[in-house]
């Protein structure tokens, strides 16, 4: 029997059979990132409207403090001026990740793009739409740790994407569901 080859030298059924993984892939990518942006947004609205007249609340002992700041710039306050250049990348981030969800079929690997892309969105939101005007808008962050600058849920979830893809890269695993390692 003749078995036809794709371009990388699976056979053709292999290629029908990565359609369903590469499908509950992006399932799982658009999940992950719809989930984040809504409580993402959600958690900045609640944010805005218990801490907007400088009322912070201690929680867990004063590991966690809720306190509202609007951050015009990167992470850490860095490069306050800079907002429209922050949306630049957030929009390069958000594209950059739609190209590689065509080839993504691996589950951890689109729960990390998925908490990538929800992360960018939510802050991109921010920068569009709030205050002081659109696309130069103050993202609100409103947690922060001891020793650690204010943060968002989208912060964090990017924070996490980006440690669990070193830890997938380091372990040879790739996103198209191929592994380095035997």
């Amino acid at each position: 029997m003749h078995v036809m080859q794709t371009a990388r030298g699976a056979s053709l059924s292999d290629a029908d059979e990565s359609k369903p993984l590469r499908r509950r892939s992006l399932r799982v990518l658009l999940g992950v990132a719809v989930v984040v942006v809504i409580v993402d947004q959600v958690t900045k609205h609640l944010a805005v409207a218990a801490l907007s007249d400088g009322h912070t609340v201690r929680m867990l002992g004063g590991l966690l403090t809720l306190r509202l700041v609007r951050n015009a710039g990167a992470a850490f306050g860095l490069a306050t001026g800079a907002t429209i250049i922050f949306s630049l990348v957030a929009v390069g981030v958000i594209v950059a990740v739609l190209r590689i969800s065509r080839k993504l079929a691996s589950g951890p690997w689109a729960a990390s793009f998925g908490m990538l892309l929800g992360g960018a969105v939510g802050n991109l939101i921010d920068r569009l739409w709030r205050a002081p005007r659109p696309l130069e808008g103050h993202v609100v962050d409103f947690l922060e740790l001891p020793h650690w600058p204010v943060f968002n849920v989208a912060d964090s979830c990017i924070v996490i994407a980006a440690v669990t893809m070193v830890i997938y890269t380091m372990r040879g695993m790739g996103y198209d569901g191929s592994s380095s390692r035997g």
